[in-house]
């Protein structure tokens, strides 16, 4: 929407957005409140996720949040002049949000459960790099519709968002739904059959049937699970980290990613001086420099680990956003225009390599089997809540003081520095179930869990299971020996 919301085309329909007719304060609330309305939806939908996902399946969630897409975005683009234009606009931004949120949280999972432990990382990078590359192809489509001067300037660049979930609809047929799901619900032949798909293996194959195994195992004897269980520490842990894979998609949103992805054109149109044009341009070319950057996290995720990516990307951000405030000071001469520019550009090029990919990854890994649905849901939940926030606040922040918005997010990425040294373990390779243990562990012995990722060496399945019986965890919680558990329950 950067590029939409700040369009005369767009005033023409939505007059209640055009800082000529209401005011620069009143027009940038406004026009932050039609793009943060979508959060809203995104939440409904992750809150849906949270308390049916289980039951409905990967693969119906994920069709019914592209069907949802779909009216939605049907609804935005038949909004015309008068009186109801804004509420039906709106009331597409919400629908839309909700097919967006039912996908947010059910995918990542998706994934986790069907990649082998050697991808799972990659994986879900490659997600979340899809991310990027969706905002550059967003990005160059509207400023290549900018220079026709009708409504089809932003009714068309809305509506080709459905040929995505046309396209997701189209390949849910050949997709397999998640043989973790299948097993709890007792669909063991087709769990079996989807587990041979993906080894690839014969249906009887041994490899497939100790898989099978593997996964009834750790799901055996679990009692239905309740939301409580997420409240709940001893040496499982489930609140504490529940709350980190929280804390982190909470971090990715206030540290102001979306302040500059979704408002980056009237940032330089309105902030820095810059023609309509060229504003459309950088906005377009800082979309690619994004989606580019995102790439270079694939060989970084194993080989730096986690903890290192957050720290670079924390550090990149914080000292990306000094720089435009620095930039943006008044009685600075023109050249610091273009030092705010190349502020904006290192921001996003430290973000799309680091906190883009690693919230979406972190909750996955750090969560049990027991709580991994509600909890990634929580997380998701976090991090649409915090983005409407964010994207409310923005506009009407920078029309009061430019220089101190920047400022803002410049001390609050400092801030999370203390809490990703003390408190985030190293999660690259070890397995789910060692992670597990880490925390077990660190409570156990009453060691920081930081430490204590550090410090155990990799286990055997074995060694897990010997370390599972000496730490007096309960059944319910126990994960499954032997190496085959690996296909399903590592990460890299």
């Amino acid at each position: 929407m950067s590029g939409l919301i700040s369009a005369p085309q767009f005033f023409r329909v939505f007059p209640a957005c055009d800082p000529a007719r209401q005011g620069a304060y009143k027009a940038s609330v406004l026009q932050a409140f039609y793009v943060a309305i979508y959060e809203v939806g995104c939440l409904a939908g992750a809150v849906f996720a949270l308390m049916f996902g289980d039951r409905l399946g990967r693969r119906k969630m994920m069709f019914s949040g592209a069907i949802i897409l779909i009216i939605g975005v049907i609804i935005q683009i038949t909004a015309f002049s008068g009186s109801w234009a804004g509420g039906q606009f709106i009331i597409g931004r919400i629908v839309t949000g909700l097919g967006t949120g039912f996908e947010t949280s059910t995918i990542p999972t998706w994934h986790a459960e069907c990649a082998k432990a050697h991808s799972r990382g990659f994986a879900v990078f490659i997600e979340a790099a899809m991310i990027s590359t969706g905002t550059m192809i967003a990005y160059w489509i509207d400023f290549g519709f900018s220079y026709l001067d009708n409504s089809a300037s932003w009714r068309v660049p809305i509506a080709l968002q459905c040929i995505f979930a046309v396209a997701l609809v189209a390949l849910l047929l050949f997709l397999p739904e998640s043989p973790r799901w299948l097993v709890s619900k007792g669909h063991y032949a087709e769990a079996q059959k989807v587990i041979a798909a993906l080894e690839p293996a014969p249906y009887n194959d041994a490899a497939v049937v100790l898989q099978l195994k593997v996964i009834n195992d750790s799901l055996e004897g679990q009692t239905r699970q309740r939301k409580r269980d997420l409240i709940t520490n001893g040496p499982t842990q489930h609140a504490r980290r529940m709350l980190l894979g929280a804390s982190s998609q909470f971090f990715q949103q206030v540290g102001g990613c979306n302040a500059v992805i979704y408002f980056s054109t009237p940032i330089f149109e309105e902030y820095l001086g810059l023609g309509r044009k060229l504003s459309l341009i950088l906005g377009s070319v800082l979309a690619t420099v994004y989606a580019l950057s995102a790439c270079i996290s694939f060989p970084l995720v194993d080989k730096a680990g986690r903890r290192k990516l957050f720290f670079i990307g924390t550090w990149g951000q914080a000292l990306s956003m000094f720089l435009i405030m620095g930039c943006l000071i008044p009685g600075k001469d023109s050249n610091a225009v273009n030092g705010a520019v190349v502020g904006i550009f290192l921001y996003l090029t430290f973000f799309g390599f680091t906190w883009l990919e690693l919230p979406w990854l972190y909750p996955a890994e750090i969560n049990p089997l027991k709580t991994r649905t509600t909890a990634n849901a929580v997380s998701t939940i976090n991090n649409w809540l915090f983005n409407f926030t964010v994207v409310m606040f923005t506009p009407p922040f920078l029309a009061s003081t430019s220089v101190g918005c920047f400022a803002f997010f410049g001390a609050i990425n400092l801030c999370f520095l203390p809490v990703i040294y003390f408190f985030y373990p190293e999660t690259a390779g070890r397995s789910l179930e060692e992670i597990d243990i880490i925390f077990a562990r660190g409570y156990v012995e009453k060691v920081s869990y930081v430490k204590m990722a550090k410090i155990m060496p990799r286990l055997s399945g074995g060694e897990i299971e010997a370390e599972w019986r000496r730490l007096g965890l309960s059944d319910e919680e126990r994960p499954t020996s032997g190496d085959g558990a690996e296909g399903f329950n590592s990460v890299p």
